[in-house]
């Protein structure tokens, strides 16, 4: 039967990508870790710190549920091999629809699996510190950052991955003026670093009396969680800390006291908050951390196009550029500006479906890497 025959050949042809994948995701090294980690959890005082035992558990799981991702790919190949083999001995045209089936879902995997082979940096396995600001527009901008970030929330849900606020500023009448969140996992960053920048909304403003069609934009910021003590220099003088009483949606562990601290770097403007720790001392580390590790960013990226003998002004440091357009009238659309990955689902979106964005990100990274 000719759809046996492409079957086959289809499945043939994904034999060496997943040997590929297998061999760059190094199972066995994967496997000695496993062993090491729970040996580890075994020791007397293991449980003691439970900071130190979540994060090894959390590095456990993540290594586990890559073993298993490769496992479980192997054995549908040889699974799906033998459906066709025995469809052909059987001359069972009836098996086609369920070959089918298997083997689409079989490629969706394994392609899922390797675009996470394609995160290599150095901290894209790190957890990410994602912060939305408001742009112009006053409240229409603020219902977007809104939105926004319930959509973070929703994709952080769909991976398991746990979120934390660290700091947030409600809008005047709605929305969110700004937010920052920490999203713990593996490759949390990984995946994230792709919506550093500037997301654009089109729509019926529900706050205009006149029914217009209204333009609205919200800056992300995102970087990884450095837990490292980095060599940044910081002077006393280059900076200001600034106390503020901690308001928002944070959560029973925000303290509402003149606790929070704000941290603005003058030579560059950065500006950190965090108010979600139980005391000014513990926001005051975890913003000198966030900090350090965006100056420490700042200045690898600047190296980097340096190196490619690009302009300051003219890279792709930095996050006032446009990167993703929403638009819900007069048409719905989500493109984007990148990659020209684009879907006309923006209710799925907006609902925390946007993988495949992030996937065509890191490919287009990878091939413009390859373009050098």
């Amino acid at each position: 039967m000719v759809e046996l025959d492409q079957f086959k050949a289809d499945l043939a042809a994904t034999k060496q990508p997943l040997k590929e994948v297998g061999d760059s995701l190094d199972l066995n090294g994967k496997r000695n870790r496993i062993a090491e980690l729970e040996k580890n959890m075994e020791e007397p005082g293991f449980w003691d710190d439970a900071d130190r035992a979540a994060k090894i558990m959390q590095n456990l799981k993540g290594l586990k549920d890559t073993v298993e991702k490769v496992e479980s790919l192997n054995t549908a190949y040889d699974d799906i091999e033998v459906l066709i083999d025995m469809a052909y001995e059987e001359n069972d045209a009836s098996l086609i629809p369920e070959i089918e089936e298997e083997l689409t879902a079989y490629r969706d995997s394994l392609e899922e699996l390797r675009i996470t082979t394609l995160l290599s940096g150095p901290y894209d396995k790190a957890n990410a510190i994602l912060t939305l600001h408001a742009g112009a527009g006053g409240t229409e901008s603020c219902d977007w950052a809104g939105m926004l970030y319930r959509m973070y929330l929703k994709w952080a849900d769909k991976h398991h991955f746990t979120v934390e606020t660290l700091d947030f500023l409600d809008g005047d009448e709605a929305g969110i003026k700004s937010v920052t969140i920490q999203v713990n996992g593996e490759n949390a960053y990984g995946y994230l670093k792709s919506e550093h920048g500037v997301h654009r909304l089109v729509r019926i403003s529900p706050f205009n009396a006149a029914g217009k069609r209204q333009t609205s934009f919200v800056s992300c910021d995102v970087m990884p969680e450095i837990e490292e003590d980095l060599d940044v220099e910081i002077k006393d003088d280059d900076i200001r800390i600034d106390t503020y009483r901690s308001s928002g949606a944070g959560g029973q562990h925000i303290n509402k006291t003149s606790s929070a601290i704000r941290i603005t770097h003058f030579p560059t403007g950065i500006v950190v908050q965090c108010q979600n720790e139980r005391s000014q001392h513990q926001n005051k580390d975890k913003a000198m951390q966030m900090l350090k590790a965006k100056l420490f960013i700042l200045k690898q990226e600047e190296n980097a196009a340096k190196a490619q003998g690009i302009r300051g002004e003219q890279s792709e440091i930095g996050w006032g550029r446009q990167i993703r357009s929403y638009v819900l009238q007069p048409y719905t659309m989500v493109k984007d500006l990148r990659t020209d990955v684009e879907t006309g689902n923006v209710n799925a979106v907006l609902d925390g479906n946007i993988d495949m964005f992030m996937n065509g990100y890191l490919k287009w990274l990878s091939l413009s890497a390859d373009n050098k």
